[in-house]
């Protein structure tokens, strides 16, 4: 049991050593935490065993803009690290008093490419004792697809899962088997994210013509990965299903479907139709940015950065033509839990082992 005179900071959870940070607690109190730094956002999920997985008991989410101007500079800015760091104490607060026994903490897109990444590491750890680990955009992707797999349906046999986050795409092509298991044929990561699109396409705002030639662009990029693995071919056989996850995605499909306020229990694991994308983005691409905040799915931290969220997902439905996706709103952080599940109830060997196979 930690001591009651430890300080928050040392309550926050510094892992002695690694990414899998234990502590000793009453086993009937197992708590685990996955936290998830992205270009755009932070967000901390906390949970615990459940008989279907896992039960969620806590939660966080805020947008921090961590790459803002990183295509100009190459760096996070002090305004940007002093805004992640304010949300990632917040986080260590949540994960003291939840008293959580197992975590992991990654961080992605943005701390992959930062050159002044390892001083705010060294930043986060002495405020908030919190060692974050930069994940490589496969293991990125492969978090994010444990995380959606229950959404996919087994009777169509391909499948095309994609994440659209702040600083990167991700994109895996998958065979399904008949025994509930999956191969992933193909994973490419990106760099069309919607925070690089919008500082090289949207300044200070995104025209009609810039919003064609950046969705023209994207389709560029996605070309080879098509061609590689055959994806169009399957696609008009009318074999391969698509799933798209991330806040471009949940937000398009909370406007289409006129939330008042958005709601996850309604965005995941709906169904989005092409026709729908269509008609959102150009609503969307067509609104001034104060129509755009004022939209209640979107508000002012997504306002910027929606029209070219709406750009990689026409484009991705130009090249791969459907006909309709399924939407989830879940990820890397359901992936690491599922995984920290694992490890709570002794399976965690059998689990690391499988990730290491898949990662190399």
């Amino acid at each position: 049991m930690v001591a009651e005179k430890k300080s928050q900071k040392q309550r926050a959870g510094r892992p002695p050593r690694g990414h899998w940070s234990r502590r000793r607690r009453n086993h009937d109190n197992k708590a685990v935490a996955a936290l998830d730094l992205g270009t755009n956002n932070c967000r901390l999920l906390i949970a615990r065993p459940a008989r279907d997985g896992f039960r969620v008991v806590d939660g966080f989410s805020r947008i921090v803009r961590l790459g803002e101007g990183m295509m100009e500079s190459g760096m996070l800015s002090e305004a940007a690290m002093d805004r992640a760091v304010d949300a990632l104490k917040v986080c260590a607060e949540k994960v003291a008093r939840r008293r959580v026994s197992l975590s992991r903490y990654v961080a992605t897109e943005a701390c992959r490419q930062a050159s002044n990444c390892a001083p705010f590491l060294d930043r986060v750890q002495a405020e908030t004792g919190f060692r974050l680990e930069i994940i490589p955009s496969h293991v990125e992707a492969t978090l994010t697809l444990a995380g959606c797999l229950p959404l996919l349906d087994p009777a169509t046999p391909y499948a095309l899962v994609f994440d659209v986050g702040g600083g990167s795409a991700e994109f895996l092509w998958l065979r399904l088997e008949e025994d509930g298991g999956h191969e992933v044929l193909g994973l490419v990561s990106l760099p069309c994210g919607v925070v690089p699109m919008t500082e090289r396409y949207g300044n200070p705002e995104m025209t009609r013509g810039d919003y064609d030639t950046m969705v023209a662009d994207i389709q560029d990029m996605l070309r080879p990965f098509d061609t590689e693995h055959g994806i169009s071919g399957v696609i008009a056989a009318g074999d391969a299903q698509m799933l798209g996850t991330a806040g471009t995605v949940t937000t398009i499909a909370g406007v289409d479907m006129g939330l008042t306020r958005y709601n996850r229990a309604a965005v995941d694991g709906c169904y989005l139709d092409f026709e729908a994308v269509d008609a959102v983005s150009s609503q969307l691409v067509g609104a001034s940015f104060e129509e755009r905040v004022a939209h209640a799915c979107i508000g002012l931290g997504r306002a910027e950065l929606v029209v070219a969220g709406c750009g990689v997902l026409e484009a991705v439905c130009r090249i791969w033509p459907i006909g309709r996706l399924r939407v989830a709103d879940r990820g890397v952080r359901e992936g690491i839990l599922l995984a920290l599940i694992n490890e709570v109830n002794g399976s965690g060997v059998q689990q690391r082992a499988a990730q290491s196979q898949a990662a190399q």
